[in-house]
């Protein structure tokens, strides 16, 4: 194990956790956003994304993780990918709406903003905790060199 391994794979998931936090924080600014993305020329309201993560091995056979054990290296967090919430879109019954269809219903984002809240608060606490993890690898690293030094 090199030196800096325990502090890049704490980096790295820090980094995946914002990215989620922001994430969450574009599908609350988009929680009402009827106009998302044109889809054979109509507009289709916004759709939530979502951060999905793994671990920045892509080799998940058996001997690539006898390999990596045996040559003692470590791995942080990968974002594999941002996908799209494939769940129904919510409907109303706005008559009046620019975007409302000949029966008066608007189409509205499948945005949950308590989804969102917890998602948020899931990656706060998440980001939090690398952040202790962080400082403490800090903190042996610094009396390792205190030791060293006497």
């Amino acid at each position: 194990m090199a030196m800096f391994d325990g502090m890049n794979a704490t980096a790295s998931a820090l980094t995946a956790q914002r990215l989620r936090m922001d994430t969450a924080s574009g599908n609350m600014a988009n929680a009402s956003a009827t106009r998302g993305q044109m889809v054979d020329g109509e507009w289709e309201p916004y759709r939530r994304k979502m951060v999905t993560m793994g671990s920045e091995e892509n080799r998940p056979s058996f001997a690539s993780q006898l390999q990596n054990a045996e040559r003692e290296q470590t791995s942080g967090v990968q974002v594999t990918g941002i996908v799209e919430d494939q769940t129904p879109f919510q409907t109303m019954h706005q008559p009046g709406h620019p975007d409302a269809d000949e029966d008066g219903n608007v189409q509205l984002p499948n945005v949950d903003p308590l989804k969102e809240m917890v998602d948020v608060m899931g990656a706060t606490r998440s980001y939090e905790a690398n952040v202790t993890v962080f400082d403490a690898h800090k903190a042996m690293k610094m009396n390792a060199m205190e030791i060293g030094r006497s």
